[in-house]
């Protein structure tokens, strides 16, 4: 572990220059300590690291410092291998004939014993990141905003917030791009704030010339983190005791995974019996209309005001198609 480790760190300094010892800490899941002692570790080996104190201070390899390290494991070799579908990440960005050529360049570069299990799993595995019934993406000019995203500049762009037919005009300081779901976001601050920019409600985008003003040791994944989580997360909302045919159980997660909440001590365990006990979180109380498509698959327990929710909801249900239509 510790070889890893240390390699890790030796990587990250020759990709990135200097980088904080918290920052290493946290990537590598250790404690600052023990970078500093894993960074005395390689310079006793010979490698030219220092660390530098002070405010804009860091580790850091000197100057003109390069290392060439080919000697993948088995595992490493076989995750590069797992290969995404047409119309995946590589796709959008104009990438899928230099992915294509890089792992063929790396494939020729595996210890021989490597190839056979990297192969058999490009063949294997297929990663395809579109929903089911999604329809077709909407339109996203990547090709201007990947390398507005880049230029590490200030942009000026064209915004239209859902459900409004207007544009707004923000200044913001990007991170980056994150596709989720086959859905592309751009990520940035906005004051100072971070905001979740869809790609495909941005009209247009321009390049200042003043620097990005990103927060200092935020980088693109903690900012996507926190936004995924205010989104996922939110801070209000109602929480349902339910009950799900055991036979309708894998539709039910299927369409409603993110729904369910974990457990909690005192929730009644599954007894293996018809039904399976679960446990909801809603945004609100009017969400349990969404409920309706399972029928008599899902009963709500409780709380009280969720099941007369849903019985009004499934009684103007019944009163709009009780008295058939005038063709009728």
């Amino acid at each position: 572990m510790k070889a890893d480790r240390l390699l890790s760190i030796l990587l990250l300094l020759q990709t990135r220059g200097r980088v904080p010892a918290e920052e290493l800490a946290r990537r590598l899941e250790v404690s600052a300590r023990t970078i500093h002692r894993d960074v005395e570790a390689l310079s006793t080996a010979g490698v030219p690291v220092y660390a530098e104190r002070g405010r804009n201070g860091g580790i850091a390899l000197l100057p003109g410092y390069r290392t060439d390290v080919t000697g993948l494991t088995a595992d490493e070799a076989r995750a590069l291998f797992v290969l995404h579908t047409t119309g995946s990440t590589h796709s959008a960005l104009g990438l899928d004939d230099a992915l294509g050529s890089a792992l063929r360049k790396v494939m020729a570069a595996l210890p021989a014993p490597h190839r056979p299990a990297a192969e058999l799993t490009s063949r294997r595995i297929l990663v395809d990141p579109g929903r089911w019934r999604a329809g077709e993406p909407a339109a996203v000019d990547l090709d201007t905003l990947h390398p507005a995203v880049l230029a590490d500049r200030r942009l000026r762009i064209r915004y239209r917030h859902s459900g409004e037919t207007e544009t707004h005009r923000y200044t913001v300081d990007p991170y980056g791009l994150v596709a989720k779901a086959g859905v592309w976001y751009l990520v940035a601050d906005r004051r100072g704030a971070p905001q979740l920019f869809r790609a495909d409600r941005i009209s247009s985008v321009t390049v200042t010339g003043d620097p990005v003003r990103r927060r200092r040791g935020v980088e693109l994944a903690d900012a996507w983190e926190a936004l995924r989580r205010r989104v996922e997360e939110p801070p209000s909302g109602i929480t349902l005791r339910v009950r799900v045919r055991r036979t309708r159980l894998d539709l039910f997660v299927r369409l409603a995974g993110p729904l369910i909440a974990p457990e909690q001590d005192g929730d009644a365990p599954d007894d293996g019996g018809e039904w399976v006990p679960l446990r909801l979180r809603l945004p609100a109380l009017g969400a349990v209309r969404q409920l309706l498509q399972f029928g008599i698959e899902l009963e709500i327990l409780e709380p009280e005001e969720a099941r007369d929710r849903m019985a009004a909801e499934a009684a103007a249900v019944t009163a709009l198609y009780a008295g058939g239509t005038e063709q009728d």
